[in-house]
């Protein structure tokens, strides 16, 4: 059985990287991005996920009292490593967009490496190249307040 298609993305090459070190850890990281998308971005009661390659997920943010959907499908899975998913919301213009987060190990740490791509426009790749690093902080310290340390 081969593995789900990704979109194409050839005539929308507009993509973004941010990296950023976390304290929390691989693992607690993976599940945050497969199982718990209510304890740091999703609003509550909204999320319906499972983490499985090819699966559709859908869940809600909720910004100045207004939800805004995300709807998208699991591309590859590898635990406490690597979370590939689309991403199609009203900030891609409903373009099923690419989200690659890479989990790397560090001694106190895990860098964890987001990446972004499929853009319609320039304009949408800089909203989210804006918007991924105040998203990564809050994911990190929802996690770390979540684990009591």
């Amino acid at each position: 059985m081969t593995g789900p298609e990704p979109p194409d993305l050839t005539h929308r090459a507009h993509a973004l990287r941010v990296e950023r070190v976390m304290l929390s850890h691989p693992s607690d990281l993976y599940d945050a991005w497969t199982q718990w998308f209510e304890l740091w971005f999703a609003a509550r009661g909204s999320v319906s996920m499972n983490a499985e390659v090819n699966a559709p997920f859908f869940f809600q943010t909720e910004f100045d009292g207004t939800r805004h959907p995300h709807y998208g499908r699991f591309l590859r899975l590898e635990h406490d490593r690597l979370v590939e998913l689309t991403w199609v919301t009203s900030g891609t213009l409903g373009a099923e967009t690419v989200v690659t987060v890479e989990l790397i190990p560090r001694a106190e740490s895990t860098l964890l490496r987001l990446t972004h791509a499929g853009f319609p426009t320039a304009e949408l790749k800089e909203q989210h190249a804006q918007a991924w690093p105040a998203i990564l902080d809050q994911l990190d310290a929802r996690l770390i307040a979540n684990s009591g340390a």
